[in-house]
């Protein structure tokens, strides 16, 4: 029998506390809330009134059932509160000599058989649990932020940890309606260890003006499902809080450079610029604390106002390729008001992609998205050739033809020969360099990247890629293109794997890593990823949709251009793609779909 907790210290009152005081009180479990001093106490009871408040606006919690639960809280200054309960959770700031000073007064205030369990997110158990003579007793349990929300809880056990304990505090998690994945002692947990690396990532990309701030986060945002962009998630985490937990990591985790913080974050938290909580991180807010972003000189202008700068006029418009990326360009296009020349290799081909276009925009309608007068006119507006040279007269091309440079470099030296001047080509490739296609050409001012996202009439996000050799007219344009079609278009340099895929492809790496090195199971990584920060889908469900061997590709090339030792793939993902693992097309990956 597991056993009961009755009464439950919670020690530190910031918004994590706060909320930790908020989910046992909700589950019917009566606290002793404690902090340093006076005014701290009465911050932490704000805290925690706004909360239950703005639950009752929103009709998730009876008045009623709010009033009970205040009546749980008993709210006292110093730590002799806590004599007499069942279990402490603590939650002051991560610091390791601070908390190990609150462990060894805990030790002495409470009763030997007392769980004494710390919120942190990054620094050793273990190390907080020396500073007791009840080793055994110590866990960490990691909720995330907002506490009452987030489904997610990380029981984290040391080698000393007894299993009793264990065993307790999960069915304490189940009790509070939580997700619990247990793991050992390791620098940043499952969620932080996968997340700071990529934030970490983000913020260098950042730093090194590869694109915007804007375009960082709406690329991630649009291109993953991510709730959050990264930059605007480190304003929410607090910068001060994410140096911590990354310079924590990187001594800690056999210092890894994909934990090294970014130089500009230090420099940022050395200037006060932390995020929301003082008003300006990488965004400027309306006030301290509040999440309202308010324009500042790096806001970039509207769209329009750029586009009006140089961009060129596009009426027509070609699409090279067969493929499913190729069937969803011809069908955006079209659908937004161009006239386009669809150009494959023999009408038989030609063909399949013209039935492929109907069939989908024919679902438009039964589904109700697309009127019938509106699909014949995108119908109406498509030519179908089998020879470039019907794309002498068009304004802009849209390569979309298989991932092989060689085949991409031929077929953009026989467009600069058959275009006319001014006509922007555009490749759609995800992985190559964009400047080896542009240099194929007498032309490389006017190539640029256009990368759709699969599916391309579905998805809103094109990555705009501009070379050294891009002209600002070209990448005006491919950006008002991008506008008419209804897509949000970001613009980056020409490095491997763009914004998305460069910040994507590292972190499912690292989750392979954690796999291969036994850490944890592809269940409960992906169980830590959804249910604690939100992510649409875990790391290993979306490798096996994407595909084993398209993502070790992927990583190679990030590999062989940034030549950072942390982007190294995985062997065992090598191994799974040597195996014929290749993910749901070949019904096994990381997981068995053969009876899905």
């Amino acid at each position: 029998m597991a056993r009961d907790f009755s009464t439950v210290g919670v020690v530190g009152l910031g918004t994590m506390g706060a909320g930790i005081v908020e989910v046992f009180a909700r589950n019917g479990i009566d606290v002793v809330a404690v902090e340093i001093s006076e005014p701290a106490l009465e911050r932490g009871r704000v805290t925690l009134a706004g909360s239950t408040d703005r639950a009752v606006a929103k009709g998730k919690l009876a008045a009623a059932d709010r009033d009970a639960l205040h009546e749980r809280v008993h709210f006292a200054v110093g730590l002799d509160a806590l004599h007499s309960v069942d279990l402490v959770i603590e939650a002051v700031p991560e610091h390791l000599d601070l908390k190990q000073r609150i462990f060894a007064e805990l030790d002495r205030v409470c009763r030997p058989e007392t769980i004494l369990a710390t919120n942190t997110s990054s620094l050793s158990v273990t190390e907080i649990s020396v500073a007791t003579s009840r080793p055994n007793q110590v866990i960490g349990i990691h909720f995330f932020n907002p506490a009452p929300v987030m489904k997610l809880v990380e029981v984290v056990r040391t080698v000393v940890t007894s299993p009793e304990v264990v065993a307790d505090v999960e069915a304490l998690c189940a009790r509070l309606g939580k997700v619990d994945v247990t793991i050992n002692d390791r620098a940043g947990f499952i969620a932080n260890a996968l997340l700071f690396g990529y934030l970490n990532h983000a913020v260098g990309m950042f730093e090194a003006h590869y694109a915007t701030r804007e375009d960082i986060d709406a690329a991630m945002k649009l291109g993953c499902g991510l709730p959050m962009g990264p930059l605007a998630l480190m304003d929410l985490i607090g910068l001060d809080t994410a140096y911590e937990i990354l310079d924590t990591m990187y001594r800690r985790g056999g210092r890894d450079r994909r934990h090294a913080p970014v130089p500009l974050l230090k420099q940022m938290v050395t200037a006060g610029l932390l995020g929301r909580k003082s008003g300006r991180g990488f965004y400027t807010y309306e006030r301290p604390g509040s999440p309202v972003v308010v324009p500042d000189e790096a806001t970039p202008l509207a769209t329009e106002a750029v586009v009006a700068d140089g961009a060129r006029a596009i009426t027509k418009v070609g699409v090279v390729g067969s493929g499913t990326m190729a069937t969803g360009i011809i069908e955006v296009f079209a659908k937004a008001g161009y006239e386009v020349v669809s150009v494959t290799r023999g009408m038989e081909k030609s063909a399949k992609v013209c039935e492929a276009v109907k069939t989908s925009l024919n679902k438009g309608v039964v589904r109700g998205k697309l009127a019938e007068a509106d699909r014949d006119a995108a119908l109406g507006r498509i030519s179908w050739s089998a020879t470039l040279d019907h794309l002498a007269d068009v304004d802009l091309v849209v390569e979309a033809v298989v991932e092989e440079l060689s085949v991409k470099k031929a077929l953009f030296a026989s467009l600069d020969e058959i275009c006319k001047p001014g006509v922007v080509l555009a490749t759609t490739t995800s992985s190559l360099p964009v400047i080896d296609v542009a240099m194929a050409t007498h032309r490389p001012a006017d190539v640029v990247g256009l990368h759709f996202f699969n599916p391309a009439p579905v998805m809103p996000l094109v990555e705009v890629v501009r070379t050294i050799r891009t002209s600002p007219e070209a990448t005006a344009t491919a950006r008002a293109v991008c506008a008419t079609l209804g897509k949000t278009g970001v613009v980056c340099g020409d490095r491997s794997g763009f914004i998305v895929n460069a910040l994507l492809f590292p972190y499912l790496n690292d989750a392979v890593k954690m796999l291969e090195a036994s850490y944890s199971t592809a269940d409960d990584i992906d169980h830590a990823m959804k249910l604690g920060c939100g992510y649409p889908m875990g790391p290993f469900e979306l490798l096996d949709v994407v595909g084993l061997d398209v993502s070790l590709a992927i990583q190679r090339e990030l590999y062989l251009e940034l030549r950072e030792p942390g982007f190294a793939p995985a062997p065992l993902l090598e191994h799974l793609v040597t195996a014929g693992y290749l993910g749901r097309k070949t019904r096994r990956g990381f997981r068995d779909h053969s009876h899905r």
